[in-house]
């Protein structure tokens, strides 16, 4: 089920990504003051941005685990916070490089922006830990939703306090971006943003497939060899919740 549609995606992920980087490269201005450099613009604020709501969307499934109690959101939500926090080190790691050209330094920590990611970034390098430290997966799967909604709705909450803040330099990026780039800027912006959206989503989806079938052979093996290979075989503690196709959802909590 998760399979259906994967192709398509993966396609048009590739194809927006190649647009991107072809009019970062061929069709964007150069910025009048940071040269070239500022290039870097188009991967790393999309980066950005994608992160962030794959955090709040981690938050949201985990809200529809808690209610329903079906096990396959927790996966879903595990998921997403987990390619959210790759997208997230890139953006560390791209931001970085930015500053080092723009402002001569690898960080900046009087920068509330930079710094209000990177609280962000350790609160959820802290969601795995939390999991792999719970032996039970029933209780594992219920902390982690409460972890993901509370760190989800810490999201927008920190960002309205960033933009809130008025002695810093780092660009807006959501809001007024738009009105402020020229016009072939503001297009190669919004179809890098959307190349990076896709390839997020490819990644999700890719991964619910592969654990998705990882699922069903498993369930096939204890077909074939019988319910004595399950009890024999010690449980494995595990950060990443195992997905079940043939477990019906419980009672909501």
């Amino acid at each position: 089920m998760y399979g259906k549609g994967l192709r398509a995606l993966s396609v048009s992920a590739l194809v927006t990504i190649c647009a991107a980087l072809a009019l970062v490269f061929f069709y964007a201005p150069n910025d009048a003051d940071q040269g070239f450099v500022q290039k870097i613009f188009y991967i790393h604020v999309p980066l950005a941005i994608v992160a962030l709501f794959g955090f709040i969307a981690g938050g949201v499934m985990a809200i529809m685990h808690l209610r329903s109690g079906d096990s396959r959101w927790d996966v879903r939500s595990y998921v997403a916070i987990h390619l959210s926090l790759v997208f997230a080190v890139a953006v560390l790691i791209t931001g970085s490089i930015w500053a080092r050209a723009s402002w001569g330094h690898w960080w900046v920590w009087n920068e509330p922006t930079l710094v209000s990611f990177l609280i962000i970034f350790l609160l959820y390098a802290t969601y795995q830990p939390l999991r792999f430290s719970i032996e039970d997966p029933e209780r594992q799967s219920r902390y982690a939703s409460v972890f993901a909604i509370t760190a989800g709705a810490f999201v927008p909450l920190n960002f309205l306090a960033v933009r809130l803040a008025q002695a810093y330099t780092h660009p807006r990026v959501l809001g007024n971006i738009g009105h402020n780039l020229p016009g072939g800027m503001r297009l190669t912006f919004y179809v890098s943003l959307l190349a990076i959206a896709l390839l997020y989503l490819s990644l999700w989806k890719y991964e619910m497939t592969s654990k998705h079938a990882a699922a069903q052979l498993r369930a096939l093996r204890r077909l074939l060899a019988g319910d004595e290979e399950e009890e024999i075989a010690p449980a494995r503690r595990s950060a990443a919740p195992s997905l079940r196709p043939d477990t019906q959802p419980r009672t909501a909590l």
